[in-house]
């Protein structure tokens, strides 16, 4: 398989992909496809927040796919650019796959202060959020291997591993771009 110059960036929810997407967006000069925005997008068009949009797209897989699959359309004409999103890495396998983790604590103190998922995401409380990230987690997992056979979290689909919990999405950034290289180069 011929590697192409795109890293998808998957991980758990509020792992800090959207931060450190950005910052390699900048660093690399590279483009970004972001299936995240287009899933809220979807959701908020429909009225619903992203967990009752998930639950919706149980009974729709047509949707899913639709979404999953966009990723590796816009590959098969674009390079050097940067797909955030879960499955990035099962839509374009030739990409370098990086998977951020996080403590789920952290994570749902992350997405409470998080301006930009009050849209979609309104709770009153970090530990409302916390169950809801619990919730979308178990019928993301659920859902992705109904209609794929895949695992999100199992890190063998991965070249690269990295638990953001203690570390800022700078320092991420700049251990994903060190191991890009080096996978280019091999």
């Amino acid at each position: 398989m011929e590697k192409k110059h795109i890293i998808s960036l998957g991980g758990q929810l509020a792992s800090g992909k959207g931060a450190v997407s950005e910052i390699l967006q900048r660093e690399l000069n590279f483009g970004i496809y972001k299936n995240g925005d287009y899933f809220r997008k979807l959701a908020l068009d429909m009225g619903m927040d992203v967990t009752s949009f998930n639950v919706y797209v149980i009974n729709h897989p047509e949707i899913d796919r639709k979404i999953e699959y966009s990723a590796r359309e816009y590959a098969q004409s674009h390079d050097n650019f940067l797909i955030d999103a879960r499955l990035g890495w099962y839509a374009v396998p030739e990409s370098f796959k990086v998977f951020l983790k996080v403590d789920i604590d952290v994570a749902a103190k992350r997405a409470f202060n998080d301006p930009n998922r009050k849209k979609s995401e309104n709770f009153t409380t970090i530990e409302q959020q916390k169950e809801d990230m619990i919730k979308r987690y178990k019928l993301e997992n659920e859902r992705y291997f109904e209609l794929y056979g895949v695992r999100k979290e199992d890190e063998s689909n991965y070249d690269l591993i990295i638990d953001t919990t203690n570390i800022t999405p700078e320092e991420v950034a700049e251990k994903i771009k060190v191991e890009y290289f080096k996978w280019l180069n091999n």
